[in-house]
């Protein structure tokens, strides 16, 4: 054929997500977008704080250029290594080095390194909680894993640890963890993560060799009412962190993040080599050289979390009373709502006649679910209601 079938088959077939998104984009062009209820992409509403764009200006009129937008080291700038390193180590009590720290171009870069760092050989398997990221399928195969699925508990959405230990065997390399978590919104509690770990050191114990965890952390700011998120580098020693500021601070293009390596890691310095070896191979070096800058001035910077929650509650409260059941999220900007009819799709074509965009989520490793993402202005929930209510009581009918 002359090139890859199977990058040949991504490229060609887009993720469910990216489909209804390119759908959004023409029907807007047909109907104008004030008439269609996109709900398809995480993509932020909510603006970067005041101090990101104040300090991408102060960088541009004070700093070289050769700083801004020539090479850093492959890892990342040391002094913004070390900002973070120190942000991390004040907020969770860990004691993280600057040269356990990986810059990325944002979380699906982290993912993908951390992921080539630690699979060996082909057919080790990465156990991922359902509903899970889409792209943690492409992500593992691609670095030549087996993706295992751990089913979650019905209607909270917590991690059954149960049916999870069932799913570890003497191949299982790592574990993804996405909390808050995408497309549930669920956080997983702090018993639930402590159950994890212990299950985690039992088996990595009985199988001879370590299970690493990769926490996949780009909403770990975006949190409601004062909720916890356990940070799993105090839980399990074995941990990689896969951080992005796309969602903490509205740079979803910026594309800027990091991996952080538990410093009480079994081999943390050459798991870390690995990691700086897997970034090389895969070509994701010198993260970029502006942003580096930017984050490390804007480290304590937030996005208003506030409008976000403004959304889940207009949404959920009416969603809930027109009779859909929801899972009611404790974080990121996703409410998880079950379709009206036993097959997700046959509800998303339902809904699309109605004009409002929503994810059908058996890709995500559940049925019978879709995915909101109000991640949208307040405008657009607010004209979406009248469509919800109206597609609920065809149902009832």
């Amino acid at each position: 054929m002359g090139y890859n079938q199977k990058m040949f088959g991504l490229g060609n077939r887009r993720s469910i997500i990216r489909e209804i998104f390119e759908y959004s984009k023409t029907r807007s062009a047909e109907i104008g977008a004030e008439n269609v209820f996109d709900f398809s992409l995480g993509n932020p509403s909510v603006p970067a704080p005041a101090e990101v764009n104040d300090t991408i200006r102060e960088l541009l009129d004070t700093q070289s250029s050769v700083l801004l937008h020539g090479y850093t080291s492959a890892q990342g700038d040391i002094t913004v290594r070390r900002v973070i390193a120190d942000r991390i180590n004040a907020k969770f009590g860990v004691c993280l080095t600057p040269d356990l720290l990986y810059m990325t171009c944002g979380a699906a870069a982290s993912l993908s390194i951390s992921l080539k760092a630690l699979i060996e050989e082909a057919g080790e398997e990465v156990v991922v909680f359902a509903p899970f990221f889409t792209e943690y399928r492409v992500f593992i195969e691609n670095a030549g894993g087996k993706v295992v699925v751990s089913k979650p508990m019905e209607r909270t959405f917590q991690i059954d640890v149960a049916d999870f230990e069932t799913k570890l065997s003497p191949l299982t390399k790592a574990v993804i963890v996405n909390s808050p978590n995408n497309p549930s919104g669920v956080v997983y509690s702090e018993e639930t993560v402590r159950a994890m770990c212990d299950v985690l050191r039992r088996k990595s114990a009985e199988f001879g060799h370590p299970i690493y965890l990769i926490a996949d952390e780009p909403y770990r700011e975006l949190v409601y009412a004062g909720v916890e998120v356990p940070y799993l580098m105090n839980h399990y020693e074995n941990t990689l962190v896969c951080y992005s500021f796309s969602k903490s601070l509205s740079l979803p293009g910026e594309r800027i993040g990091y991996i952080a390596v538990c410093p009480a890691m079994e081999d943390a310095k050459n798991i870390y080599l690995a990691v700086c070896g897997a970034g090389r191979s895969l070509g994701y070096v010198c993260a970029p050289s502006l942003f580096q800058h930017v984050i490390a001035k804007c480290i304590d910077a937030k996005v208003n979390v506030e409008a976000y929650k403004e959304n889940r509650d207009l949404l959920y409260d009416n969603l809930t009373a027109y009779g859909y059941e929801c899972v009611k999220p404790d974080g990121a900007f996703y409410l998880f709502v079950k379709a009206l009819e036993p097959d997700a799709y046959k509800f998303y074509e339902r809904a699309k006649a109605h004009e409002l965009l929503v994810v059908p989520c058996d890709d995500f490793g559940v049925s019978g679910y879709v995915r909101i993402a109000y991640c949208t202005d307040r405008k657009t929930v607010v004209g979406a209601l009248p469509a919800f209510k109206k597609l609920a009581e065809e149902y009832q009918k």
